[in-house]
């Protein structure tokens, strides 16, 4: 009988860990300062430590965040995203930012999530729409008109999504609680994946016409942050 209880307790152990590392850990040094170089033997992250005694106050800063960026024709926002890859300080401390900038008029940063991160942001310039919704079965919707000075909050993994609804263009600052967030666009994921997903399966799922679904799996979806389509 204790033998089994043992087994039951390592058992919730396992699975209580297993929840504690899916996120990013808490470092152990004062920094971590990520490279390529693997010689550091030291692999934190998925990244490798940088040698303490080289490390340098440009590892931890990056200049040009209030530089605003051309929006994409397609959606008339741009998203500039900067992780661990663009500021090797970053690394073991759960952190990453964000600007957003959104053309007048419907400018958008479409519906999308972060499997790693919950964000927390702030509109420095113009009026947005912006909100989230819920997971299964409720997917109660909620959003705020946002103006400069607003903050708002999404949590962990849900849908979210910023409308500009004012005739001016605006800007969005956003910090978000991992190195490393990624990004998930629904409708980039769901009709532009690749190879496509059997018509069938999103005929049925989304209550459309299957030659929509073709034609919709057709079209170029484009990833605010992607620098290719913005010209």
């Amino acid at each position: 009988m204790k033998g089994s209880n043992f087994l039951v307790a390592l058992a919730f152990l396992a699975l209580a860990s297993s929840f504690a590392i899916a996120y990013d850990p808490s470092p152990l040094h004062d920094f971590c300062v990520a490279t390529d170089d693997a010689s550091s033997g030291v692999l934190v992250n998925g990244k490798f430590c940088k040698d303490p005694d080289h490390v340098t106050a440009d590892d931890f800063f990056y200049s040009g965040l209030n530089i605003a960026s051309e929006t994409s024709k397609q959606l008339g926002a741009r998203t500039n995203l900067l992780t661990v890859d663009s500021i090797p300080g970053l690394n073991t401390n759960g952190l990453s930012i964000v600007r957003i900038d959104y053309e007048a008029n419907g400018g958008l940063n479409p519906p999308h999530h972060h499997p790693r991160a919950s964000e927390i942001l702030t509109v420095l310039e113009g009026t947005l729409y912006a909100g989230f919704i819920t997971s299964n079965p409720d997917h109660r919707v909620f959003a705020k008109v946002l103006k400069a000075g607003d903050v708002f909050v999404f949590p962990f993994g849900l849908i979210h999504f910023q409308l500009n609804i004012g005739k001016n263009p605006a800007v969005a600052i956003a910090a978000l609680n991992s190195q490393n967030p990624g990004v998930v666009t629904t409708a980039n994921t769901v009709f532009g994946a690749s190879p496509s997903i059997n018509p069938d399966v999103l005929t049925r799922a989304f209550h459309l016409d299957k030659d929509l679904v073709t034609k919709l799996q057709r079209q170029e979806w484009v990833n605010p942050s992607d620098l290719n389509s913005y010209s």
